[in-house]
Parts: structure tokens; sequence; C-alpha cells
């Protein structure tokens, strides 16, 4: 089975290329779907203990998580070393039911997966790209995003340019999501007729 990971710089299309993917047959799992799903769950404890008062009814408060982040960056190093292992756990049960179960691939979404040296075990990678300005104008039109919190984002992020040196496959995310879809399509297709 082909171990595909997905990634690629903030809104650059990731979530376009996972649905992708699964219109393609290929089972999917999101990094940030799993964190949400431990933000309501075991991860609610410890990351409260960490930042107290982040959480409400149970569930961590991700605008005041986000908010106490940007007030101190170094919290993330210790928000990392709480909830990174709980999700690469799940990433790794998901990519042993889906190889158990006979798929041709999977695709898992890891959005830091270039920035950080977890080794997933991935085979391939498939990295998102789009032009500098339209990922700005995205990211912008984002709820309650400024400049400000973009520009932290980003400098937490490999450069677009040099994620794109590290790619299997690369997608151009400013072309319509049927292209996309067209072409993991074809890649599918290519991986059945591999055998891979």
């Amino acid at each position: 089975m082909k171990r595909i990971g997905v990634t690629g710089s903030i809104a650059t299309g990731k979530s376009t290329l996972l649905k992708a993917f699964a219109a393609a047959g290929v089972p999917v799992f999101s990094a940030d779907a799993a964190v949400a799903e431990l933000y309501a769950g075991e991860a609610v404890a410890p990351v409260e203990a960490l930042f107290p008062g982040v959480s409400r009814d149970g569930v961590v408060d991700r605008v005041e998580l986000s908010r106490r982040l940007a007030a101190d960056p170094s919290g993330f190093g210790r928000l990392e070393q709480v909830v990174h292992p709980m999700v690469r756990a799940r990433i790794a049960a998901f990519l042993d039911a889906a190889e158990r179960q006979g798929h041709v691939a999977a695709a898992v979404e890891v959005p830091l997966l270039l920035e950080g040296d977890h080794d997933y075990g991935f085979d391939a990678i498939a990295v998102t790209h789009v032009d500098e300005a339209i990922q700005r104008q995205r990211v912008l039109a984002r709820p309650g995003m400024t400049v400000e919190k973009l520009e932290s984002l980003l400098a937490r992020q490999m450069p677009q340019s040099e994620k794109k040196k590290r790619a299997t496959w690369l997608f151009d995310t400013a072309q319509s999501p049927d292209t996309i879809e067209a072409q993991v399509s074809d890649l599918v297709a290519d991986l059945k007729r591999q055998g891979q």
C-alpha cells in the first residue's frame, strides 16, 4: 500500500486535495480533524493543565488557545509535546487499518509534515501550492485573521518553494477542484496499475 503524506503551507488547498483522494476511493485522514476530536476528548485535561482557563464545557476553546499562543509563542512547543503523540498514534492506527483492508493507497494530511522531524513512514509526499498572492488573499479572508497572525503562522512554516522541492507530486490548487480531482484520479489509476 502506498502511504501518502499530504502537506502544504496554510491556505494552499490541502483539504481540497484530501477530498480529491477520497473521491478517488482512497481512505483519507486529516491531522487537523484529529486535533479537533482530541480537543473535545482526551487532550482537554492536559491542554487545560498547560494553559489554565483555555477549556470551556469540557472542550478546548481554540480561539482562546490561539490568543494565548499569539501572546506567548513559546507555548507551541509545550502544546505539540502533548498533542502530537496522540495524533501520531491515530495516524499509525489509520494507516495500519487501511493496509489490512487491502487498499492500494491511503492519504494523510499533516500540515507541518516537513517542518517536523517525525518519520510517519510515508512512501510519497503530495504537496499543495498556490501563488503567494492567492495564498495571502485566502488566509486573510478567514474569520478573525489579521496580517500579524498570518505572518506569525508563515514564520513557523517552511517556505512553499522549499516544500515543492521535497514533493513526490505537486498540486497547484489555483486550478479548479474538478481539475485536481481528475489529476488525483489519474494518479490513483497509475498506482493500481503498478500494483502498489
